[in-house]
C-alpha cells in the first residue's frame, strides 16, 4: 500500500482553475479502487491518499496524470507502508491482491 503527499508548491495560487479536474482524478481513483482514503495536510497545506492494489510504477503514473502534478500546483511523493499488523477493520490491507 502507500501513501501518496500531495504538498502545495509556490503555484498554489493556480489550485482553483486545475480542481475541477483535480476533483475528477481523485473519483476516478476511488471509483477504480485505487485510492481508499483521500484528505487534507493541514493547515491547508495539500493533500494525502492512501493507494492499495497498484503497483508502484502505475500508481506513479497515476499521479503524474493529476492536473495539479502536471501544473506543479503540488509535488507528490509516494510512500510505500508494508503493514504486517492491522486493527481487525484493515485486515485486508495485510495481503496485497495481485496486481493486474
Amino acid at each position: 500500500m502507500f501513501m501518496v503527499l500531495l504538498r502545495f508548491s509556490a503555484n498554489k495560487s493556480a489550485a482553483e482553475r486545475h480542481m475541477p479536474g483535480h476533483q475528477e482524478w481523485i473519483e476516478r481513483g476511488v471509483d477504480d479502487g485505487v485510492f481508499l482514503l483521500v484528505g487534507g495536510i493541514r493547515p491547508g497545506l495539500g493533500g494525502a491518499i492512501v493507494a492499495h492494489g497498484i503497483s508502484r510504477e502505475d500508481l506513479e503514473a497515476r499521479v503524474a496524470a493529476d492536473p495539479f502534478v502536471e501544473q506543479d500546483i503540488v509535488s507528490a511523493e509516494i510512500v510505500e507502508i508494508a503493514p504486517w499488523l492491522a486493527d481487525d477493520r484493515l485486515k485486508f490491507l495485510l495481503a496485497e491482491p495481485a496486481l493486474p
